[in-house]
């Protein structure tokens, strides 16, 4: 006897393949963020111990550490670059947020001045090949193979959010964020040994009073090999001093490599496994830029003059602080006076901004973006720097009391700084939350569109809401709707547009002569002898040294991030 099977449901149609699925992210970024920690802290123990001659670390032991680290994070970016390229499921998805073009080319930039950088070195090294370990020829060169690779792989991958090998690639972007923070480091700890040895010299060879800095502070070694480091290796021919004082002057834009790419790498960890939609364009979609257009022209004009003025007056204080005492008054007085009028004007124009955004209707952007998160923090985090030594200063001058100009000068200097520190992030931040142009908040439902509806009973049109008229030609000529299409795309608050470029664009050009000044030298920290009587050489000397490379790159983030607010104002 047969059983017949009870007829069951009908068989339903496949369900469609699902797309990937989001795993635990929390394990992988814990193991590699506590590799990225160790390795970080044996780069830091030996970059700090090789600063100091009483210390038994080498210089070619400091070279060793970050050339292996080099050569590791060139192998598995090549790998990387491999593997995504022969698995096209490899990375389903890409940020629109990460890696902007601006960015991107910045580090660009900043790649081509770290390969001649390398250039130099090299040159310095080989000049005295005698006497120099083989570790410091091979250290520039595998540099340059470094930054080659790595800008490749961050311009084609830095939208990136890869669904393969995840705890791998996690802990490969973290080793080479580490790498370029290792570098960083590296470059700041010899440029402050450089400073210091210049102090010095200055102070030995000048013949007015001042606090001489302690025997101790100034034995440091570079560890780059550098002529602060000792006699070991004479640095007499002039090709040789040639190349010894370019990738000096060229270690800014190697330091602010090496944090530009830390960023992106950064944002890339951050995107290692995530999901998108894929109508994901959530935040601004820039149209065609063109320099200078919807603009007043007040800020660039003024941002231009600020500029041209700033570099005359960094180079009068580079010629005159090494001179006599007066000379070195005088152009402490011109250095203050004109930081005085930059950072007063910004921050005057910073609050303008903020106060047009008290009237805009531009609704603001809560999505979830790690780039724009990253950028918040790092320009709170690096603000810390100057606020550090900013309230040092006050706390040297109020308590020291000093009556004369100079006094006066640096405290509306240290006071302006921490204003125009503050006004400055709260523009930028609220900058970067707002929508893209025309966006207003959505109160009530959107109404749907009264054209295209028929109806039976022509009365009831008489019931419905008035509709907006349909903008219509008034002549018919060829030119005629091209006319009403830009009539109807601009928006209502475009002077406020006009106004906030003027504003991005002022803040950017005053933010890159900041830049240069310190970035290329300038230290009336020590030039200006209060602190240092205040505090002590030694104790002052470890503020500024900590302090100031935040403060350096503040000014260049804080450059991206107006380039930014520019393009999407």
């Amino acid at each position: 006897m047969s059983e017949e099977l009870a007829p069951g449901p009908k068989e339903s149609p496949p369900a469609p393949r699902p797309g990937p699925r989001e795993v635990w992210k929390k394990g992988g970024r814990l193991l590699s963020v506590l590799l990225a920690v160790n390795v970080l802290l044996l780069a830091c123990t030996l970059i700090s111990g090789g600063a100091f001659n009483k210390v038994a670390v080498y210089d070619t032991d400091v070279f060793a550490l970050l050339t292996t680290m080099m050569l590791l994070a060139a192998l598995w970016i090549l790998f990387y670059l491999l593997r995504t390229g022969r698995c096209p499921d490899a990375v389903p998805y890409r940020d629109p947020h990460a890696g902007p073009i601006w960015l991107r080319g910045g580090l660009v930039l900043f790649g081509i001045c770290t390969l001649v950088m390398d250039v130099f070195k090299t040159g310095y090294y080989s000049s005295s090949f005698g006497c120099q370990s083989a570790i410091k020829i091979l250290h520039p060169l595998i540099q340059a193979v470094f930054v080659i690779v790595q800008t490749y792989f961050l311009w084609v991958s830095a939208k990136d959010c890869i669904h393969v090998h995840l705890d791998l690639t996690r802990c490969g972007l973290m080793f080479t964020l580490t790498t370029n923070l290792a570098i960083w480091m590296a470059a700041v700890v010899d440029e402050s040994v450089h400073q210091a040895h210049s102090y010095s010299s200055a102070q030995s060879n000048t013949s007015h009073t001042r606090l001489a800095p302690d025997p101790q502070s100034v034995s440091l070694c570079s560890h780059a090999g550098s002529s602060v480091g000792g006699d070991s290796c004479p640095c007499d021919a002039t090709i040789c001093q040639i190349f010894q004082q370019g990738y000096f002057y060229l270690y800014p834009f190697n330091i602010e490599y090496s944090l530009f790419a830390s960023t992106m790498l950064y944002v890339m960890w951050k995107n290692v496994g995530r999901l998108l939609a894929s109508s994901h364009s959530h935040g601004h979609t820039p149209s065609r830029v063109s320099l200078f257009r919807e603009t007043f022209f007040t800020g660039p004009v003024l941002g231009l003059m600020l500029f041209v003025v700033g570099l005359a007056v960094f180079i009068i204080y580079e010629v005159r602080v090494s001179g006599e005492s007066g000379q070195t008054q005088q152009a402490l007085v011109i250095y203050y006076s004109f930081n005085i009028v930059c950072l007063g004007l910004m921050t005057l124009v910073s609050l303008g901004g903020s106060v047009i955004y008290r009237f805009d209707r531009r609704a603001m952007d809560h999505h979830k973006n790690p780039t724009r998160t990253l950028d918040v923090a790092l320009l709170v985090g690096a603000t810390l720097g100057q606020y550090t030594i900013s309230y040092f200063s006050i706390v040297a001058v109020v308590v020291g009391m000093p009556r004369d100009l100079l006094g006066g000068l640096n405290l509306t200097h240290a006071l302006l700084m921490i204003a125009q520190h503050t006004f400055q992030n709260l523009f930028i931040i609220e900058s970067l939350h707002r929508g893209p142009p025309g966006a207003e908040p959505q109160d009530t439902p959107p109404k749907e569109p009264c054209h295209g509806l028929t109806f039976a009973n022509s009365d009831a049109l008489h019931s419905l809401p008035a509709c907006p008229p349909t903008p219509r030609l008034v002549d018919p000529s060829p030119a005629g709707p091209q006319e009403a299409v830009d009539i109807t795309l601009v928006p209502r608050d475009h002077w406020r547009r006009r106004c906030l470029k003027d504003i991005s664009l002022f803040l950017l050009l005053c933010n890159v002569i900041l830049w240069i000044i310190p970035a290329f030298g300038a230290r009336p920290h020590f030039s200006n002898t209060l602190e240092v009587e205040f505090y002590s050489y030694t104790l002052w000397a470890a503020i500024v040294n900590i302090c100031l490379p935040f403060g350096i790159f503040y000014r260049m983030h804080a450059v991206s991030s107006l380039l930014e607010v520019y393009v999407l104002s």
